[in-house]
């Protein structure tokens, strides 16, 4: 299968994206993984990519396109892909489409991780990262540390980081609202969108995806 990943911040897109990608033996195209693997590997792409990021600025959707590209034509992406992190607005929509118009391929889904908006904030507000290793993630309501601001496996100090803050997760709500969301109604009209919750536990979540998923190819 060939499916896109949707959802806002928070919804869970990286748990699932990495779970659905093994049940379905396909490869997980994320687009922070094209990123680093381009820029550690010093490609032409990740030259051009780290030069924009490092003068500050956004990397321009022909680079992104053309890292995704170079990644879905590798023989492991033969059989289909899981694309998380793109298309991220329409304009990248259109021109996947005209990627895998070109290549004689078709979309089979695009999966909307569905999650209301003050779920989203309670759940990214209340993460605590440890200081001295960021695998260490613990979360006020859902996984609290057993001793407050303490990391239960290395004693260091859990703090929030600043994009984690309220005020940050509704600004980055809001560029998914105007920036992403309208993606969305663009598969929409092509009759490509299956609508999950993302409440729930995260097996839940998987289980309910793979059965939209499968009813979606069912009925094509």
């Amino acid at each position: 299968m060939r499916i896109v990943l949707v959802g806002p911040p928070g919804a869970g897109k990286g748990t699932q994206a990495v779970r659905l990608a093994e049940k379905l033996a396909i490869p997980h195209i994320s687009t922070g993984d094209l990123f680093r693997a381009n820029i550690s590997r010093q490609t032409e792409l990740g030259k051009l990519a780290k030069s924009y990021m490092d003068a500050g600025n956004l990397v321009p959707d022909e680079v992104t396109i053309a890292m995704a590209k170079d990644r879905m034509e590798q023989p492991d992406a033969e059989k289909g892909f899981l694309l998380d992190g793109f298309p991220r607005n329409v304009s990248q929509a259109k021109a996947l489409d005209q990627l895998l118009q070109d290549e004689h391929m078709t979309l089979d889904a695009v999966l909307d991780l569905e999650v209301p908006e003050e779920e989203v904030v309670k759940r990214i507000a209340g993460r605590r990262i440890c200081r001295n290793d960021s695998s260490h993630v613990f979360h006020v309501t859902y996984s609290p540390a057993k001793q407050e601001g303490v990391c239960d496996v290395c004693g260091g100090e859990l703090y929030q980081r600043d994009d984690d803050s309220e005020d940050t997760v509704r600004k980055r709500l809001e560029v998914y609202h105007t920036q992403t969301e309208p993606i969305i109604d663009y598969y929409r009209a092509q009759e490509l969108v299956v609508t999950i919750s993302s409440l729930g536990p995260v097996d839940e979540i998987t289980q309910r995806a793979l059965e939209a998923l499968k009813r979606e190819k069912a009925e094509k």
